[in-house]
């Protein structure tokens, strides 16, 4: 078992070329798995690279595991720690002859995002608001309510005091809440938009090249196999302590029997009672992909969802304060260092937390939801 500190990368860099040399690690199990990669086209000249390992099932294909990480840039790194756990203690029991087992492993969807430390792709794109079916448009004025909090949730000044401008985030959030409502306002708040380029949850005008690129992988891949599960690492939401399986509004199992199945304690789905609606979300768009195109096939799609400040109301406001700040200060910077290096320091915490008590208690979370999973789903025996 590999200490803690070992498997979370401390640069995108790093990360990127130990996944490349896991190729040696499939090919004891798959001798003729191979390592696949799509170099961003950029304006910049760093190379920025989505990068994948791609095994086909021995003798059968039955079974086919997707793995996506970094999909939210800096959220990244904690995905990075568990593709490697994943790849140390649960792809040697995976039987590939026995399951006729194929593999799908991707690592940093969004490159520009995981190097930069941020959760947008270098468009600003929330690339989980950019999974759009294609007979949805993305230019439509779907969420017309976000207008209403442009001002709020994207301020278009240098950041300056944080004591005051946190009395006057706490002002203004507590009238727009009044006059929305709570569960409005955080509807609006999270659903996504496509009206403010340099705003909050931008889903973006079109379709990404990232998303591109991800959606052509999931066709290619899902057509030749019967049973599909996809494991996609996130985190930010949640306790703090406490992994959360986050389900698509479109999994047919509910919650609860989810739990019981899987052995484990927090599944919600994405709907307004458990979690909250998401429009152009990646794991909705499998379960649609599956649905249209591949109806005979069986799916468990999810995503892991590790969370950093909590779920108090304090730890609540925390984390909205601070991606509010982030934004704000990529766009306008920041009046004076000590703002910055307090912004940058939340942010990290808010995504991609060096605490060893909670890189410990994810990664043990981690293996309870590997275990459960893919012994219900019939991978593991």
């Amino acid at each position: 078992m590999a200490e803690v500190s070992t498997l979370f990368p401390q640069t995108y860099e790093e990360s990127r070329a130990r996944f490349r040399q896991d190729i040696d690690l499939v090919q004891r199990f798959w001798p003729d798995a191979r390592l696949g990669s799509h170099c961003l086209v950029r304006t910049g000249d760093e190379p920025l690279t989505i990068d994948w390992i791609q095994a086909e099932g021995l003798q059968s294909k039955e079974r086919l595991l997707l793995f996506t990480t970094g999909e939210h840039g800096v959220e990244g790194y904690v995905g990075s720690a568990m593709l490697q756990l994943f790849l140390d203690e649960f792809l040697p029991r995976l039987e590939p002859v026995r399951t006729g087992t194929g593999l799908l492993l991707v690592h940093a969807i969004n490159p520009w995002g995981m190097k930069h430390r941020r959760r947008t792709n270098e468009g600003n794109v929330d690339l989980n608001r950019n999974f759009v079916w294609p007979t949805h448009s993305l230019g439509e004025s779907f969420n017309p309510d976000y207008g209403r909090l442009d001002s709020f949730l994207n301020p278009a000044v240098p950041v300056d005091s944080l004591f005051w401008g946190n009395i006057s985030f706490l002002l203004r959030l507590l009238r727009l809440a009044v006059s929305l409502g709570p569960q409005r306002f955080r509807h609006t708040m999270l659903l996504g938009q496509v009206r403010f380029p340099r705003g909050t949850y931008y889903g973006g005008e079109s379709l990404q090249e990232e998303t591109r690129v991800l959606m052509d992988l999931y066709r290619n891949h899902i057509r030749d196999y019967e049973q599909i599960v996809h494991l996609d690492m996130h985190t930010g939401y949640g306790p703090r302590y406490q992994m959360s399986m986050v389900n698509s509004w479109m999994e047919p199992r509910e919650s609860k029997e989810l739990e019981r199945q899987f052995s484990y304690p927090l599944v919600v789905k994405t709907n307004q009672s458990e979690f909250y609606s998401i429009r152009g979300d990646m794991i909705d768009y499998v379960y649609t992909l599956v649905h249209n195109e591949f109806p005979d096939k069986r799916l468990y799609a999810t995503s892991f969802e590790f969370g950093t400040m909590g779920d108090s109301l304090f730890a609540t406001l925390r984390s909205l304060r601070t991606m509010i700040l982030e934004n704000q200060m990529y766009w306008f910077g920041a009046r004076n260092r000590k703002a910055r290096k307090r912004i940058e320091r939340d942010f990290q915490e808010l995504f991609a937390p060096r605490e060893e008590r909670w890189r410990a208690k994810a990664l043990a979370d981690a293996r309870q939801a590997f275990q459960g999973i893919l012994r219900a789903e019939g991978f593991l025996s």
